[in-house]
């Protein structure tokens, strides 16, 4: 990384937190870190630039931190994932990210609130690869979810115990709530279902990219399920009726709409499921926004 570029995006850092990140200049990251204006532009052009190489510079170390933990030792030893895990926290609470990660969320600011995004999905990602490391390929299906679930009970948790005043280890806290995945892997396994599964995942970066799929690429994403696979009499009818649809020169909303469910229904416990839910969602964003 480059180090001076980082020592910049360190100075705004501490007035980010000091001051709030609206309420910051350029001109008082520009005076505060001792450089000219030219520098600055020279490495950012603008202060969402700075909240990147910041989120770049968490990932970076935390990265570090993880593979220097996990150098030689075995891959499946639940006590480094709850280091693993553990540092993250504490890097965000040292350099007081939560606070600006909020702030931001809360605000009008589109472009910082996908960085911040971006970031969740990142750890989101490492973590659901961590889990099958740890647990064995058998919860590779629910991997995303037990992500889902590890982080949300982690952020209420952390959250209750500030506005409480209360005092837990970070390390602790990881330990009991992975405690409490555990408890609900079996159950996962024995019903074989998720709420969520990997296409919502990339539903979700696409949403926060605003990559809007186009008409083409829609049906290429639907000619390649039906590559992929015999279809059955009734998924057949539905997918021939959704292609026809989309090569109409005027799509028709109503009656594309009320395709979706029963064709994404229809390959539900099937080797398909994920490919069919991925298109589906997609095709639903598309039609909503159009």
């Amino acid at each position: 990384m480059n180090q001076r570029r980082r020592k910049v995006a360190d100075v705004a850092l501490k007035l980010f937190v000091e001051k709030g990140f609206q309420q910051t200049s350029i001109q008082d990251i520009i005076e505060q870190a001792n450089i000219s204006k030219g520098t600055f532009y020279n490495y950012f052009s603008n202060k969402n630039d700075c909240i990147a190489e910041i989120l770049e510079g968490l990932r970076y170390d935390a990265s570090q931190i993880r593979m220097h933990m996990q150098v030689g030792k075995d891959e499946t030893d639940r006590t480094i994932l709850i280091e693993q895990i553990s540092i993250l926290t504490q890097l965000n609470k040292e350099r007081n990210l939560n606070t600006i990660f909020e702030a931001i969320l809360n605000s009008n600011e589109v472009e910082l609130k996908k960085l911040v995004m971006h970031h969740r999905i990142h750890e989101i990602e490492w973590l659901a690869g961590r889990f099958i490391e740890v647990y064995g390929e058998e919860i590779r299906q629910f991997a995303f979810e037990l992500s889902i679930l590890f982080y949300g009970m982690m952020h209420y948790i952390l959250f209750t115990l500030k506005i409480t005043n209360s005092t837990q280890s970070i390390h602790r806290t990881v330990q009991v709530l992975l405690s409490y995945l555990e408890a609900i892997i079996p159950i996962m396994n024995k019903n074989g279902r998720t709420l969520l599964d990997p296409s919502s995942l990339h539903f979700l970066q696409a949403r926060i990219d605003r990559k809007v799929i186009s008409l083409d690429e829609l049906v290429d994403l639907a000619k390649n399920l039906e590559e992929r696979t015999t279809f059955t009499t009734d998924q057949q009818d539905l997918y021939d009726t959704i292609v026809s649809e989309l090569q109409r020169e005027r799509l028709r909303k109503s009656v594309l709409q009320p395709l979706i469910q029963p064709f994404q229904k229809s390959f539900v416990q099937t080797e398909l499921e994920a490919e069919v839910n991925t298109f589906t969602n997609f095709l639903w964003y598309y039609l909503r926004i159009h």
